[in-house]
């Protein structure tokens, strides 16, 4: 069975979107209509944020998902970002040979070498509802550029690598990780 087999399998439903406020905002207001395993996915976001609150700049060119959990057990939310969190690092270290730090706050870095420091390069929000589903949200810089105000924090795969990177073979591998960590939790 290969890679993107398991990946397509596991996922029950997509939602695909050019451009919306946020797939976790949509996806909280989906939730109860929604099967376990339905995968709200984005071009672009234009209210994308993180768990603080703050805004994050979801340009074209990223990849920006909510997937909806409905695991019938509970999971706690650090378990799920952290799943996810080795997801994206998983792809980024076999694939692409990037050193990846992952943070307590469900960031994702790797290394810049122009800037000599690391620079968020994807980001995960996983929150539960009341009735004990899941809302395990993410977005990556694959092929974007990146916006003047973040360009010191942020940094997009395109940038690092010099040249664009399918986002969906790179979805499908990032997706393929999760569901081998997520059968564990």
């Amino acid at each position: 069975m290969d890679t993107q087999t398991i990946a397509l399998q596991a996922v029950t439903k997509v939602i695909g979107l050019e451009t919306i406020p946020s797939t976790q905002s949509l996806a909280r207001s989906l939730v109860r209509s929604q099967e376990h395993a339905t995968l709200v996915l984005a071009c672009r976001q234009t209210n994308a944020f993180d768990r603080f609150g703050n805004t994050f700049p979801a340009t074209e060119g990223g990849i920006y998902f909510t997937l909806i959990l409905k695991p019938g057990r509970e999971i706690p939310l650090e378990a799920l970002t952290r799943a996810l969190q080795n997801a994206f690092a998983d792809t980024l270290g076999k694939v692409f040979e990037l050193k990846t730090k992952l943070t307590a706050d469900g960031d994702v870095l790797t290394w810049d070498k122009t800037s000599h420091k690391h620079k968020k390069i994807a980001g995960i929000l996983a929150e539960e509802n009341e009735s004990g589903n899941y809302l395990l949200g993410a977005g990556i810089f694959v092929n974007n550029k990146i916006p003047a105000p973040f360009k010191s924090s942020c940094i997009s795969l395109k940038t690092i690598l010099g040249s664009e990177t399918s986002k969906e073979l790179f979805l499908d591998d990032v997706l393929n990780n999760f569901w081998k960590e997520y059968a564990f939790l």
